[in-house]
């Protein structure tokens, strides 16, 4: 078996959802983990769950990702502990939903620093260090709606469609230099988001809903195989490629519906829930 005493994982985003069920697979392979988010008192929950359970090393790291030099200052902190990082899981993310004018610029600017900036610079650090030493695994958080422009999420599925095609493109441009980047693209998954942002569960979209362990697995799969990227469940693959196949104006329709977007007569809210990855 791999050796991976001193193969770190750090995982953005991981007091819960994806995160924490990121963190619980990595700890069930035996590889140390850097844990990262704003929520202490969950990672400290965590942390020690992990260690009793797996007996492997947790660092916990209480980091404001919005924040860029917080970002440098935790890339920092690593290299001077000499904390190399071998598996990049970029999960942090913050969900908005609702119409975008009715909605604060606050709200838009804020989901795009986090799921856009700062994504961006937590990959750009801890690539060039991989870059470096030759090796390295990225794993993006995008998600389905990345193939997709649905009303009522304009700002988040631009944001995520950012991270898709960042994410496809830096597969290839380091590739050469040994780094495999991926994109995990789930659909609707019982992480808690959908509750906290109140969004309304519409039976489609209970049909489509996944648990977060078999996206993650699907994830932690594609990394490993090096894939470009992946769409976790049969019924949410089947949804890109219907997009792929149908005209924007029809595919965008239907997922208005499917979202519940549409059914909402236009009264103006807009909800969000921050560090959801």
């Amino acid at each position: 078996m791999e050796n991976l005493q001193g193969n770190w994982a750090l995982i953005t985003g991981a007091s819960s959802g994806f995160g924490e069920e990121f963190a619980r697979q990595y700890a069930a392979q035996g590889r140390p983990l850097v844990l990262v988010a704003r929520r202490i008192e969950k990672l400290e929950t965590l942390a020690t769950e992990l260690r009793e359970t797996y007996r492997v090393d947790v660092i916990v790291e209480q980091v404001d990702l919005s924040n860029l030099a917080a970002v440098i200052q935790l890339h920092q902190r690593l290299r001077e502990r000499g904390i190399a990082i071998d598996i990049l899981i970029n999960n942090a993310g913050h969900g908005l939903q609702g119409t975008f004018v009715d909605g604060t610029l606050d709200a838009a600017l804020a989901m795009l620093q986090l799921d856009v900036v700062s994504l961006t610079a937590v990959t750009h650090v801890f690539a060039q260090d991989m870059r470096t030493r030759r090796r390295g695994k990225i794993l993006l958080v995008a998600s389905m709606l990345a193939y997709l422009g649905v009303e009522k999420f304009a700002a988040y599925a631009a944001a995520k469609a950012y991270v898709l095609r960042l994410g496809e493109a830096l597969h290839r441009e380091l590739k050469r230099d040994g780094i495999t980047v991926t994109v995990l693209c789930p659909g609707m998954s019982d992480t808690g988001f959908a509750t906290a942002a109140q969004q309304k569960i519409t039976p489609a979209l209970k049909l489509l809903m996944m648990q977060p362990a078999p996206v993650v697995r699907a994830g932690i799969r594609a990394l490993q195989a090096r894939r470009i990227s992946v769409v976790p469940g049969w019924a949410n693959k089947a949804t890109v490629m219907f997009t792929r196949a149908t005209p924007r104006w029809l595919h965008q329709a239907v997922f208005s519906r499917v979202m519940g977007a549409a059914n909402d007569r236009g009264d103006a809210y807009t909800a969000s829930i921050k560090v959801r990855r």
